[in-house]
């Protein structure tokens, strides 16, 4: 019965020595610490600092990633609509606008944006359908009273004003053209014998 009981503690001590040690070797992994998250004030300048060197692109990609990493704030959505804007991007500029009006609804860069990047769009389209042949009907209507509703909104009576007619210079009769052309020719080989005898 010694025998018994000795392997019984044997194979308690075993055990707990495996216990202990598998215990023991989770207490000493290393444990992976994220790296602390760059303020949005580096972030930011990082962006604009590719946008400066011409890397518009590149500047979405960083100005996305801030949008990620804090997503309450506006600055880095109105630096996409902005650099969109002035790429000719309007589309993408006014989806951007618009994650700005969600972020701040009063934001007047991003309804200016979205209105004036809109008109261009519409401007555009237009201008096809029309070199198509294709604005008649429901679409004229509708395009007119649109254009209706701009001018009422800008206070304009016409959206975009008439070239300026040229000024049309009355015709002389040809006995005085005919005179002042040999006056003229008079004038000019006196001026290039003598140029202080128009001052005679």
């Amino acid at each position: 019965m010694n025998t018994v009981i000795s392997l019984g503690r044997i194979g308690r001590f075993i055990g707990a020595a495996v216990c202990a040690a598998s215990l023991s070797a989770c207490v000493t992994a290393p444990i992976a610490q994220k790296p602390a998250m760059p303020s949005m004030e580096d972030m930011m300048a990082k962006a604009s600092q590719v946008s400066g060197s011409g890397q518009k692109e590149q500047a979405i990609t960083l100005w996305k990633e801030a949008a990620v990493a804090y997503p309450a704030d506006k600055a880095p959505w109105t630096n996409i609509a902005q650099t969109r804007y002035e790429a000719g991007q309007y589309g993408d500029a006014i989806v951007s606008a618009q994650e700005i009006l969600v972020r701040d609804p009063n934001d007047r860069l991003a309804n200016s944006i979205i209105a004036i990047s809109g008109l261009r769009l519409s401007t555009r389209a237009l201008s096809d359908l029309s070199r198509q042949n294709n604005l008649s009907g429901s679409l004229r209507t509708e395009s007119q009273d649109l254009a209706k509703l701009l001018r009422e909104s800008l206070g304009e009576t016409v959206l975009v004003p008439p070239q300026p007619a040229q000024a049309v210079v009355p015709a002389r009769n040809n006995a005085t053209a005919a005179k002042t052309k040999k006056g003229k020719a008079k004038a000019d080989d006196d001026s290039s014998a003598n140029p202080f005898n128009a001052l005679k």
